[in-house]
């Protein structure tokens, strides 16, 4: 693909200063992350000792929440930073013919609530990304996973919404923007994954 600043015609606007600006706010974002790294802490434990008790970790979420919770699956089954032994998680938007059999035969609400009640046992942790925790299938999906007995961590922003009142954990980006808070979970998921590296670094090579 040409350079569009080639044809001065096709060259998008120049918006210097709100590129600044939205910068700006990521930083400002991040660093009032730093209260909540005992939140990101407890998280990460917990999800390390649901898998050396033989629990599995179930994510979710829609959109580009949906693709947040399949980069932390990937981060786990495959490695972060270290060779270790995959863990075990599974994202539950990643199949087309469940999460459309689902939709089409009851309604789109139950999209993950159907799959945690199939999939979800005590010990498992069951963790929902959304930006406002309002959305129905994240709601019904952390309803239906503390009625199963798994422990539920929601990634969201704000207040958390409606989501907020069945979570076991919480991680609360202090942030209302959409795009702030999908960072901010990247961050959160990356760190998470450093604590889980290390754990299972550890596990295998005991010092």
């Amino acid at each position: 693909m040409r350079d569009a600043q080639a044809n001065p015609q096709i060259a998008a606007p120049r918006q210097d200063a709100e590129l600044a600006r939205q910068l700006d706010d990521h930083v400002g974002t991040a660093r009032a992350m730093e209260p909540l790294l005992p939140a990101v802490q407890a998280i990460g434990t917990l999800i390390c000792q649901s898998f050396a008790a033989g629990g599995v970790l179930y994510t979710f979420g829609n959109g580009g929440s949906a693709a947040d919770a399949q980069h932390f699956t990937g981060e786990l089954i495959g490695h972060y930073k270290r060779d270790r032994a995959p863990l075990p998680a599974v994202t539950l938007t990643t199949d087309p013919t469940v999460m459309t059999c689902v939709a089409n035969d009851y309604t789109y609400d139950d999209v993950f609530a159907r799959q945690v009640e199939a999939l979800a046992r005590p010990g498992d942790v069951v963790a929902a990304f959304t930006t406002s925790g309002r959305s129905p299938n994240i709601v019904a999906g952390l309803e239906t996973a503390r009625k199963r007995g798994a422990t539920t961590v929601l990634f969201a922003g704000g207040d958390g919404g409606n989501a907020y009142v069945h979570a076991d954990h919480a991680l609360l980006v202090p942030s209302t923007v959409t795009a702030r808070i999908q960072e901010m979970h990247t961050l959160a998921m990356h760190l998470i994954s450093e604590i889980a590296d290390i754990w299972a670094v550890e596990v295998e090579h005991p010092s």
